[in-house]
């Protein structure tokens, strides 16, 4: 019964993923960051250590490439289980960083395979080094990271028309489209404002109830409204790893009855590589303008 529990294939999962917890506190420590920025090494390094640990207890078991790839998996979907429990990390969030972690684990399980059938002491030593080095340099490095998305469409209305519905507009009741929305991520569902003139305040309010806080910076009727994001809610979810700076509306007049509106945000990461997460933080914000523009298309299109 012992033997069972302490296989090599278990050992394989626990040992790793200890490592990985036990880095992860290490990388906070001397980031002295418990609560905030999430760095390459955590997603990278740390997980593709991971992969090589457990590829060295697994060194005498006889597994065939599909094989290792399973038990990896397997791995990934245990680290991504403590990382639910102990980290509180929300669902999105995991849906999220599971393919880079599994990425870099099986990476790192094939890598640390060929490692040890060398038998290289050398090698495997330096190769640790290595990594361990870069560890550390990324977790005392300043991490910095901010970005702007800009989406435009042209609609059948005038500037006039569509500005109506620009600084505020009423409750968006069409179902989301996008598939982050409609499995659970908040989605955007109605904007207000305490009045129609630069300083005003203003409130995007989100499916569950969250309310980001808003304040009109620059009012150009018919042209441009843009607002600094005062105060947003914190979340377990995406939220939790990215602050929304400014957002704005531009409305452009094309002298022919259409309007082509554009919308851009600002935002600062929290999470690295960005190389990664970025593509996942554009295309969440490209879909709050989209669902937010073509509400107001409809609005305005319709007379």
């Amino acid at each position: 019964m012992i033997n069972s529990i302490f296989s090599p294939k278990n050992n394989g999962f626990v040992f790793s993923n200890a490592f990985g917890m036990a880095a992860i506190s290490i990388s906070k420590l001397l980031m002295n960051d418990f609560n905030g920025t999430l760095i390459f090494s955590e997603f990278v390094i740390v997980p593709f250590l991971m992969g090589i640990i457990s590829a060295w207890f697994w060194r005498n078991v006889n597994f065939g490439s599909r094989q290792l790839s399973a038990w990896s998996c397997y791995n990934t979907v245990f680290a991504i289980f403590l990382s639910a429990l102990i980290l509180k990390e929300g669902v999105i969030c995991l849906v999220i960083v599971a393919p880079l972690l599994m990425c870099f684990i099986i990476l790192g399980a094939f890598t640390g395979r060929r490692m040890f059938k060398k038998n290289n002491q050398t090698l495997n030593a330096s190769i640790f080094v290595m990594l361990f080095g870069i560890f550390v340099f990324d977790s005392l490095s300043v991490h910095h990271y901010e970005n702007k998305v800009a989406d435009t469409i042209v609609i059948n209305a005038p500037p006039a028309e569509v500005w109506k519905y620009v600084v505020a507009y009423k409750r968006i009741e069409s179902p989301s489209k996008y598939w982050f929305f409609r499995i659970g991520m908040p989605s955007p569902v109605q904007s207000t404002a305490d009045g129609y003139y630069q300083g005003a305040k203003r409130k995007c309010i989100f499916s569950n109830g969250y309310v980001f806080d808003e304040k009109i910076v620059t009012y150009e009727e018919n042209k441009d409204l843009t607002f600094d994001i005062t105060k947003q809610p914190r979340d377990p979810e995406i939220m939790g790893h990215i602050d929304i700076l400014r957002g704005q509306f531009l409305l452009k007049d094309n002298h022919n009855g259409t309007t082509t509106l554009t919308g851009n945000s600002w935002y600062r990461l929290y999470v690295f590589p960005v190389w990664y997460y970025d593509i996942w933080a554009e295309s969440v914000t490209r879909n709050v303008h989209l669902r937010v523009m073509e509400h107001i298309k409809q609005l305005a299109e319709t007379k």
